[in-house]
């Protein structure tokens, strides 16, 4: 790996970091530059799994308290996200390449989609609880995606969070960085044994996702936060014709 590489994956690992912390999505940031680099599809999303649990572990940290009397909204959900984003993990491990390939830019482009709806998403408000059946099916579709590619996971978590009862948009923010933390932990063990994961690319992404996060907040409100939520989306679509046409 070329200074000039490292140099561009930890510049684009701040970048995702300060999207992450604004409300958008860090892999539709951080995949497309592993791709950039000459990553493979599949490698590419390994790698961005394990380099951006740094960033998702300070998100987590930075949630304590939000999450005051919510100790059983966790012990709920937390095993659940576990065991679904693992199970999501081994159906990415044992899904052929040239699968995974013709999957990955419809992935993209659902990950641009959410990030254009997110708004939406934030100004909504629980109006109706869901059913404990239908919240569990939610939580678990969420958390099989989450262990597969991940890309608008927490845009979906956060929606899940509001629609089971939680009101508060900070908090039911805080209660997706927790509990995707938890559920990415057991992915990347599998991705980093499985001998995909580019370890030389992971140190400068991960380090600058981490950078990223902390100062996100900062200059998270310096920065118009709807055209760089659109141009994020827009490269999104983009990187997902292109994807679409090479696979």
């Amino acid at each position: 790996m070329t200074v000039l590489t490292a140099a561009f994956l930890l510049l684009a690992g701040v970048l995702a970091g300060v999207i992450g912390t604004a409300g958008g999505i860090t892999s539709l940031v951080a995949y497309p530059a592993l791709l950039a680099v000459g990553v493979p599809p599949f490698a590419a999303n390994v790698t961005n799994s394990v380099a951006l649990l740094g960033s998702g572990a300070s998100s987590a940290l930075r949630a304590r308290r939000d999450l005051v009397g919510h100790g059983a909204t966790l012990r709920r959900w937390a095993p659940v996200t576990v065991l679904v984003s693992a199970a999501g993990a081994v159906l990415l491990l044992v899904t052929p390449t040239h699968v995974f390939d013709r999957v990955v830019p419809y992935l993209v482009a659902l990950g641009s989609v959410l990030l254009l709806v997110q708004p939406w998403i934030d100004r909504r408000r629980a109006s109706a609880r869901l059913r404990p059946v239908a919240a569990t099916a939610s939580v678990s579709a969420v958390s099989l995606y989450n262990g597969y590619f991940g890309a608008g996971a927490g845009v979906l978590m956060i929606a899940v969070m509001l629609l089971d009862g939680e009101p508060v948009l900070h908090r039911a923010n805080a209660l997706k960085n927790v509990l995707l933390v938890a559920a990415d932990v057991v992915p990347a063990v599998l991705f980093a044994v499985s001998g995909a994961v580019v370890w030389a690319f992971v140190w400068p992404l991960g380090l600058g996702a981490v950078v990223g996060g902390l100062i996100g907040p900062s200059v998270a409100r310096r920065v118009p936060q709807t055209p760089l939520r659109i141009g994020i989306a827009v490269c999104g679509f983009v990187l997902a014709g292109y994807l679409l046409v090479a696979a």
